[in-house]
């Protein structure tokens, strides 16, 4: 990979624009590729002046004649990002904060999962790569496992010089390994950081002495692995190596010509509400409250003649009980920087339609909503009501989540100050069980 000679950094939400750029044709292209106006909006000025506008997604956009990182400004650091992802996907593969934190200081988001997936994949080099049989079948000089009579008379009526034979045979060349080795090359191919870049190269050739990447569809692999005693230890080397080359971030860009853009981005939206989904149900783990994400609602909005018109599906919903009794309200994880300014009104009014929603009957008092959104320091909460003349018809309260304070606590494993607070908003006069 040709690394850009020159480098921006534009924080997420951010603009800013870059001048004295040579951009080629492919740079002209990308900047009207639909893909990737969904994540950066990209503008070219007439004097060769480049006009970036960064969204919720982060990390980098490798152009010919410029690097685009954009870094986080809610998560903290990039690698509070992974960590959110980590603590998302409950996988506790960040064990060594501190030291990661010294070796991947200055490492845009792409290298620093380069990084991870280079420290997990030395490990088991370490431990010693694992092996299993594999069924062959090939022509032999002598007799190996079982002689393949209906091939061998096929193929090779009356010669005994070669003979057809299938047999299993312990190798490296497993899915497991094979996995790992592909993500090592294409790490040791797209690397900026020149430390890393030689670790990966010295990594995928000890892998490639075991098996071989050629034909191999990594997609299919992960999809195929089951973890199991044997390969346990393989699963964090391997979340790593699906980032790299599955869809868990953006690859590849494609421009209307054909041609590609580098581009390796993380919708922060998404994860956030994944990392909201899981502090909640820490939150509210050994109590009578189940945490359903993304349940849709089919029979909110009807025609006028009773037929269900649109179902509407709030992020998370926090459920007590069973059946039409259940007490139920709604939480819309929102990253948008909700810290600097007001909430805008239209996720206003979608909080107030889920809290009308999922009223219940039983419900005492005005139905409730819940919007959590990401911050980088604490705020006190505001609790925001739909007036029906002079009574209150809803209440929507907004809560901040600092995030970097709550990944501290995190990686400290100690519980965030935050899930108490989720605790107390229950309704007072129904007790949470402990």
């Amino acid at each position: 990979m040709n690394v850009p000679a020159r480098t921006v950094t534009v924080s997420e939400y951010a603009k800013e624009r870059v001048t004295g750029l040579t951009p080629s044709l492919a740079d002209l292209e990308a900047a009207d590729s639909e893909e990737l106006a969904k994540r950066i909006a990209l503008r070219w000025l007439h004097d060769g002046t480049l006009a970036i506008e960064a969204g919720s997604h982060i990390g980098v956009i490798n152009l010919d004649c410029v690097s685009i990182h954009v870094t986080p400004k809610l998560a903290g650091s990039e690698l509070g990002v992974l960590q959110m992802l980590d603590y998302a996907a409950g996988i506790d593969s960040l064990h060594d904060i501190a030291r990661l934190q010294q070796l991947g200081t200055g490492l845009n988001l792409r290298d620093l999962v380069c990084l991870l997936l280079t420290h997990e994949c030395d490990k088991l080099l370490r431990h010693g790569l694992r092996r299993d049989y594999l069924r062959r079948e090939e022509s032999l000089p002598v007799v190996r496992g079982r002689l393949l009579v209906d091939r061998q008379i096929l193929r090779r009526f009356g010669r005994l010089d070669r003979l057809e034979c299938r047999y299993d045979e312990r190798s490296g060349d497993i899915d497991d390994n094979r996995l790992c080795a592909a993500a090592l090359e294409l790490a040791a191919r797209t690397v900026q950081a020149s430390h890393v870049r030689d670790e990966a190269r010295r990594l995928a050739a000890d892998f490639t002495v075991q098996c071989s990447t050629t034909g191999f569809d990594a997609r299919a692999a992960a999809e195929r692995l089951v973890y199991h005693r044997a390969n346990e230890h393989y699963r964090n080397a391997h979340r790593w190596a699906r980032m790299l080359l599955g869809r868990t971030a953006l690859n590849d860009l494609y421009t209307g010509s054909g041609t590609t853009v580098s581009a390796f981005m993380i919708d922060m939206n998404t994860l956030f509400e994944d990392f909201v989904t899981r502090l909640l149900r820490q939150a509210f783990a050994g109590t009578d409250i189940t945490v359903r994400s993304q349940e849709s609602l089919p029979g909110a909005i009807r025609a006028g003649d009773g037929r269900r018109y649109s179902p509407i599906t709030p992020d998370i919903q926090l459920v007590r009980g069973h059946g039409p009794t259940a007490w139920r309200c709604s939480v819309d994880a929102k990253y948008k920087l909700y810290s600097e300014k007001r909430i805008q009104t239209s996720d206003l009014f979608q909080s107030f339609v889920y809290a009308q929603a999922l009223s219940g009957t039983t419900d005492t008092g005005p139905p409730s909503a819940y919007i959590l959104y990401g911050s980088d320091h604490d705020l006190p909460h505001e609790t925001i009501t739909l007036h029906r003349r002079d009574k209150p018809a809803a209440h929507v309260t907004a809560i901040a989540v600092n995030v970097p304070a709550s990944l501290r606590f995190i990686a400290d494993k100690a519980s965030p100050p935050l899930l108490a607070d989720l605790r107390s908003l229950l309704p007072k006069d129904r007790p949470v069980s402990r």
